[in-house]
């Protein structure tokens, strides 16, 4: 299978760009670039006889990116602004990446021999180093975004593991992880070699490392909603080697609606954007409003609410328990979007705040039947659900 080698760099280098946001005189040289992009890896693709859709995953996810760029509704900021972004990736904290590795250590204990006493000191202990990174972001008057980024990634996986589900969801995870690991190696007859598994909060799917005496597993945090089978799947790759099966098998894994979730969620933490509900065309807060009235007859508490960049059109709103924060894609603050179809997304997203989540078989189900019932109470659902269609689809 071809592999295009700057597809996901380009990807990269825009996302960064429509974080930071982009200047009147930098829309055409943007525009330009990201046109250049896709046309390249679509030449490419004519060469080799392949469509986009069978190149390898890193590849594919870079090239779907570019493409549902919206070029015609990019994130501007004005030329002032520049030195104000610029100035905000540069805030060095030592020890970060210390106290995750520390932080680690304590997993491992935990998920070797776990009792609630240990499980409640972790959780102390993630409490105290976020509390402590974001005081003296706070006492230099910027937020955790202001991290360069291993430490902002660092920051985002310990304050998502203070929330408890995603903690508890982490721990099983590891534990299942390493039990089928330990079976893997047992068939092996190899049971002195040690299994190590982490997961983090780092761009690749997984890595791994492997001496005479140890393998060591890295994953993406996005496997605490991975079944078994995946689980199983990556787990004989770093210990057998690659297999066809196993890597497809762990690559669709990455393209599913759990596992970017997770991905979209430690994002969010500590985002660049500011939080703000009032987007140049629709107010959030007087959205929410009607919706509250309309569908939950006012008894819903107002989460915070905000637009945010992060979000594109294949992930339109996304609902943070842990912050009680309803986030609304930048992309929907639009003149040409009808107003019912904000609403609807804003709707989606409270019915995830009403509803919560159900635990089946250890993994939390946020779209459950009782969901689904609701989301079609919307008056116009098939209206908006259709918009929404077109956009993902590039036809509005």
């Amino acid at each position: 299978m071809i592999r295009i080698q700057g597809a996901v760099r380009a990807a990269n280098r825009a996302k960064q760009k429509l974080k930071q946001g982009i200047t009147p005189q930098e829309v055409t040289s943007f525009q330009q670039f990201v046109n250049d992009s896709i046309k390249a890896i679509e030449q490419i693709c004519i060469q080799a006889e392949l469509t986009p859709k069978q190149l390898p995953a890193p590849s594919r996810q870079a090239y779907h990116f570019l493409q549902n760029i919206d070029l015609n509704n990019l994130p501007l900021i004005h030329s002032q602004s520049i030195a104000t972004a610029t100035s905000v990736s540069k805030l060095h904290l030592k020890n970060v990446l210390k106290k995750q590795g520390t932080i680690q250590q304590h997993i491992e204990r935990i998920t070797a021999n776990s009792t609630p006493q240990t499980i409640q000191s972790l959780s102390q202990t993630l409490a105290n180093c976020t509390a402590e990174i974001e005081k003296i972001c706070s006492e230099r008057q910027l937020t955790p975004a202001a991290l360069n980024t291993p430490s902002r990634r660092a920051y985002a996986w310990m304050k998502f593991l203070t929330e408890e589900d995603n903690l508890q969801l982490h721990l099983d995870a590891l534990y299942r992880a390493r039990t089928l690991g330990q079976k893997i190696m047992a068939t092996q007859r190899q049971n002195k070699i040690k299994v190590k598994v982490e997961l983090t909060n780092f761009a690749c799917l997984y890595k791994y490392k492997t001496t005479p005496n140890q393998t060591h597993l890295q994953l993406s945090e996005g496997f605490i909603q991975a079944d078994d089978d995946i689980l199983t799947a990556v787990m004989k790759v770093a210990l057998e080697g690659k297999s066809k099966k196993e890597v497809r098998l762990v690559r669709q894994f990455g393209l599913t609606e759990a596992y970017q979730d997770v991905i979209l969620e430690l994002d969010l933490i500590a985002d660049v954007a500011a939080e703000t509900p009032l987007g140049d065309h629709y107010n959030l807060d007087e959205l929410f409003e009607k919706v509250n009235r309309e569908y939950f007859e006012s008894n819903l508490d107002k989460p915070r609410l905000t637009w945010n960049r992060v979000l594109t059109k294949r992930k339109f709103g996304h609902y943070e328990k842990a912050r009680d924060r309803v986030a609304i894609g930048q992309i929907l603050d639009d003149r040409r979007i009808p107003e019912f179809v904000v609403e609807f997304v804003l709707y989606h997203e409270l019915l995830h705040k009403h509803h919560g989540i159900s635990w089946v078989k250890g993994k939390c189900r946020a779209h459950t039947p009782a969901f689904r019932r609701s989301e079609r109470q919307f008056r116009f659902y098939r209206e908006a659900s259709e918009w929404l269609k077109k956009l993902v689809e590039g036809r509005s």
